[in-house]
C-alpha cells in the first residue's frame, strides 16, 4: 500500500514554477557564452566557460521539487533537513520562501523536535540517513524525497555488498551528509560493515594492514568516526566492495578502487581475488562530465581560472584541486560577491585551506580566464561573476547587457 506522507516523482507543477526559476537563476550572459561557443571577448579580457558547469539534473531536480512543494503546500509550515544542495545562494532563496532549515546539534542528530504529522519535510539531494528517515516517517510528517538519483545507485551497490558480506570501503568525507546517508544503507543488514577512507593516503594505510598487518589499535584510532561500530580491522577487511560519494575527484576514486583490487591479488592470489574484492560503477556522470569539461578547457590554456560553489560543496572543491593540479593559478570563490568591481579585491579559499584570503592586484597583466562552477551554481552567479570580473577590466554592464 503507498504511503500518502511519501513523495518522491513531484507534484506535476513544472509549469507553475518555470518562472520563478528563471527569475531566480537564468542569466542572459551565460546564454551568450554558450551561442558564442563557450568563449566570450569583451574588452581587454577573453572569458572561456567549461562546456559542462553548473546545476546538475540532481540539483535541478531538487531545486524544482522544493519550490513545486511551497507550491503544492501554501498553508503548511516547511522544513528542510540540512541544506538542500551546498550552495548559499540557493539556500537563502528558499529560506526566503518560508522554509526552515533543521540542522544537526553540535555532535548529535537533526533537531526533529518541532515537527508534527501536519508539517512538510524536504530531504536533501545528498538523502538522510536510514536512522533519520526513520524518524520522520513514526512523525507521520509529510516528506518530500529529492535524493539524486545517482546518490540512490550508491545506496544500491553498498546495500547488495552488506547482503553479500563484503565491507563496503567508501571514498569521501566521512562528515559530509551524503556519506552519513550512504554508510547507513549497509546497516540494514546483521554484520554490515563500512569504513570511509578520505583520499589514496588512508587507502593506502588500509591497503598495507590487509597485506601486512600492523597496528590495528592505531588505525581504529585513525578511524573512530569513519567506520561502523565495532569494526574489526582483520575480520572486516576481508571481503572489500567500493563505493564512493558521487561528487568526489572521480579520478581518485577510480585510481583507489585499482590499488584495491591489485592489494587484494597479491594476498589472495589470480584464483580467488574475485571472492575478497568488488568494485563500482558509480561514478556520477555529472561529476564526471564537469572534470572532463575542466580539464579540455585547460587546453586552451588559461592565465587564471576561477570555480564558482560553495566552499562546502565537495564537488566545486574537486573541480578548482584538479586546476590547480594543472599548474594554472585557481580562485575557488563562494559567489560572485566575493568580487568587488570598486577596489578589484577578489576574496577566495585557496586550495585545502579553511579560511579566505583577499587579493587585490590579482587580474593585473591577465587577459585569458577560465571559467567553471560545481554543481550546485546556479547560472546568474556565474554570469555575475563574469561580469564583475569585466567591470574590474572597465567593462560596463550596458555592453554586457546588450550583448546578444
Amino acid at each position: 500500500m503507498a504511503d500518502a506522507t511519501y513523495f518522491r516523482k513531484g507534484f506535476g507543477l513544472k509549469t507553475e514554477i518555470e518562472g520563478l526559476l528563471s527569475a531566480d537563476y537564468h542569466s542572459h550572459l551565460i546564454e551568450v557564452l554558450r551561442a558564442r561557443n563557450h568563449e566570450l571577448v569583451v574588452g581587454p579580457l577573453t572569458f572561456h566557460l567549461a562546456r559542462e558547469f553548473g546545476f546538475c539534473y540532481g540539483v535541478d531536480r531538487a531545486v524544482d521539487y522544493a519550490y513545486e512543494t511551497r507550491i503544492k503546500f501554501p498553508d503548511r509550515r516547511l522544513f528542510l533537513v540540512g541544506e538542500i544542495i551546498h550552495n548559499p545562494h540557493v539556500n537563502a532563496k528558499l529560506e526566503s520562501m518560508g522554509i526552515t532549515f533543521l540542522h544537526r546539534k553540535a555532535g548529535g542528530e537533526f533537531d526533529f523536535s518541532r515537527l508534527g504529522p501536519e508539517d512538510v519535510v524536504i530531504m536533501p539531494a545528498f538523502g538522510v540517513t536510514i536512522h533519520d528517515f526513520e524518524r520522520l516517517r513514526q512523525m507521520r510528517c509529510i516528506r518530500v524525497d529529492t535524493t539524486c538519483g545517482s546518490v540512490l545507485n550508491v545506496w544500491k551497490r553498498v546495500e547488495s555488498y552488506a547482503k553479500d558480506g563484503f565491507t563496503a570501503l567508501i571514498h569521501g568525507k566521512y562528515w559530509h551528509e551524503e556519506t552519513k546517508a550512504t554508510a547507513s544503507q549497509v546497516m540494514k543488514y546483521p554484520g554490515g560493515r563500512y569504513l570511509v577512507v578520505f583520499d589514496m593516503d588512508e587507502a593506502r594505510l588500509v591497503l598495507d594492514f590487509v597485506e601486512r598487518g600492523g597496528d590495528a589499535g592505531a588505525l581504529a584510532e585513525r578511524f573512530a568516526e569513519a567506520m561502523s561500530p565495532g569494526f574489526d580491522f582483520v575480520r572486516d577487511l576481508e571481503r572489500i566492495g567500493l563505493a564512493n560519494q558521487t561528487t568526489m575527484l572521480s579520478s581518485e576514486s577510480l585510481a583507489i578502487a585499482d590499488e584495491v583490487r591489485r592489494a587484494m591479488l597479491r594476498k589472495y592470489g589470480p584464483a580467488d581475488v574475485e571472492a575478497h574484492v568488488r568494485t563500482f560503477d558509480t561514478i556520477c556522470s555529472a561529476t564526471q562530465e564537469r572534470q572532463d569539461a575542466v580539464i579540455k578547457l585547460l587546453e586552451r590554456h588559461p592565465e587564471v581560472m576561477i570555480v564558482v560553489g560553495g566552499y562546502n560543496s565537495s564537488n566545486t572543491a574537486h573541480l578548482a584541486e584538479l586546476c590547480a593540479n594543472h599548474g594554472i593559478r585557481t580562485y575557488h570563490i563562494e559567489d560572485s560577491d566575493c568580487i568587488d568591481p570598486a577596489s578589484g579585491a577578489l576574496r577566495f579559499r585557496p586550495i585545502g585551506a579553511k579560511a579566505e584570503r583577499s587579493e587585490v592586484g590579482w587580474l593585473e597583466g591577465v587577459r585569458s580566464i577560465g571559467i567553471t562552477a560545481g554543481a550546485s551554481t546556479p547560472n546568474n552567479k556565474i554570469g555575475e561573476t563574469i561580469a564583475r570580473v569585466a567591470a574590474i577590466a572597465g567593462v560596463s554592464d550596458e555592453l554586457l547587457t546588450a550583448l546578444r
